[in-house]
């Protein structure tokens, strides 16, 4: 699947650091790990770091799927609200995810800050908010949920928001979020792991699965093998393609990113702006002044339909970032059109489809990709070794 159109911003940003030979003979492992993305690569370090001996592979180049189309909004909150989530999986469940979400965002400060990584790692505030009359008692039930379990937001009217630039009815703020360059991360943890003895393989695509007498046979396109005790599929949207349950309603979205301004007003900068219309816009900034403003989701049909809608929503796009924000410029420098997806409670899936089997999975699907991922590194060890773990059954298949 060609998971995004065009050339996106953050490989043209970032020039590769490393290259990464196809596979040329068979090999044993203890885990291989299949996808060379940001899930593939956090995975990876994790594993590492626990003295697993470690081959990923990719079927195009590291980081060219998802990850390079990638905005990387991180925040805490889920695509479904919190009220909507606590009706739809439960209190614990819901409110343990959304504490999840937040933990996440420190976790992966203190990796960026470990392996020393310049991927425009900076930390801001979210702004909720609505142009809508009809959606302002749903975004009050949102902000008294919020307040009622302990998270750090305010309310703000109209001209709060009209100080800050935005042509919106009420808001809700929240004081956690961050924003990154997903690319330069995902290739600086690759490159960190391959110096600590991880093989990567890219343009190496896994054509079979078999299981033999307790071990996994993958063989590739050229024909060979690599020989493992447990395959860990990082695989995001192209999970479609070895997963027999259904998990996710695949949608095509769209993004254009300004040129670079010298004049943004620094709470711009500082802040998230995500909105309630469904499907949501956003907005964020880069290191570099630029304004990334990302939406128009529809449902994905293929790769070419989805492409050529690009300069209809570019149009779309730019005019709804100018009723949001009339004031400010935004001159479009790139575009791109990818592949996403939603899952029917907004949450990710973890573990095992097969419980009998040493496949596991790790799909931040929606618009917390990353954080998901940050949060699956974090139970697959328990996944590998069959333990119980309050993620594991959260994010569970067959839900």
């Amino acid at each position: 699947m060609k998971l995004s159109s065009t050339e996106t911003y953050w490989p043209l940003k970032n020039a590769i650091k490393q290259s990464y030979p196809s596979i040329d003979s068979d090999i044993h492992t203890d885990i291989l790990i299949i996808g060379g993305g940001i899930t593939g690569a956090l995975t990876a370090y994790k594993l590492l770091n626990e003295g697993k001996k470690i081959v990923l592979v990719d079927r195009r180049d590291v980081c060219g799927g998802s990850t390079s189309g990638s905005t990387a909004l991180l925040q805490y909150e889920i695509d479904v609200p919190l009220h909507q989530l606590i009706k739809l999986r439960g209190a614990r469940c819901a409110i343990d995810s959304y504490q999840n979400g937040k933990k996440a965002i420190f976790d992966l400060r203190n990796i960026i800050d470990t392996v020393g990584c310049d991927c425009g790692f900076e930390f801001k505030k979210s702004v909720y908010f609505t142009t809508l009359k009809k959606d302002v008692p749903y975004l009050k039930n949102e902000f008294k949920a919020r307040k009622q379990h302990g998270f750090e937001i305010s309310w703000l009217s109209r001209s709060e928001l009209q100080k800050m630039g935005l042509n919106a009815i009420a808001g809700v703020e929240s004081k956690t979020a961050a924003v990154m360059d997903p690319f330069k991360l995902a290739t600086d943890l690759l490159f960190h792991c391959h110096e600590k003895g991880m093989q990567i393989f890219d343009r190496t695509n896994i054509a079979s699965i078999q299981h033999q007498k307790g071990r996994i046979l993958a063989t590739t396109d050229s024909k060979h093998t690599i020989t493992a005790d447990h395959i860990i599929h990082c695989t995001g949207y192209e999970s479609t393609e070895t997963l027999k349950e259904k998990v996710v309603d695949l949608k095509s979205t769209y993004v254009i990113t300004s040129e670079s301004q010298s004049d943004l007003p620094e709470h711009f900068k500082n802040t998230i702006f995500w909105d309630t219309a469904s499907p949501y816009h956003y907005i964020r900034t880069t290191e570099d002044n630029r304004i990334i403003m990302g939406g128009g989701d529809e449902d994905f049909k293929d790769t070419t339909k989805r492409d050529k809608l690009l300069p209809k929503k570019e149009a779309y796009l730019l005019k709804q970032f100018f009723k949001r924000f009339p004031d400010l410029d935004f001159k479009i420098d790139y575009s791109w059109a990818g592949t996403f997806g939603e899952t029917k409670d907004g949450l990710p899936y973890f573990g095992k489809p097969n419980p009998r089997k040493n496949e596991h999975y790790i799909l931040g699907f929606g618009g917390n990709g990353i954080t998901f991922s940050v949060i699956g590194m974090n139970s697959i060890l328990d996944s590998l070794n069959n333990k119980k773990n309050t993620d594991l059954d959260y994010y569970r298949f067959g839900r």
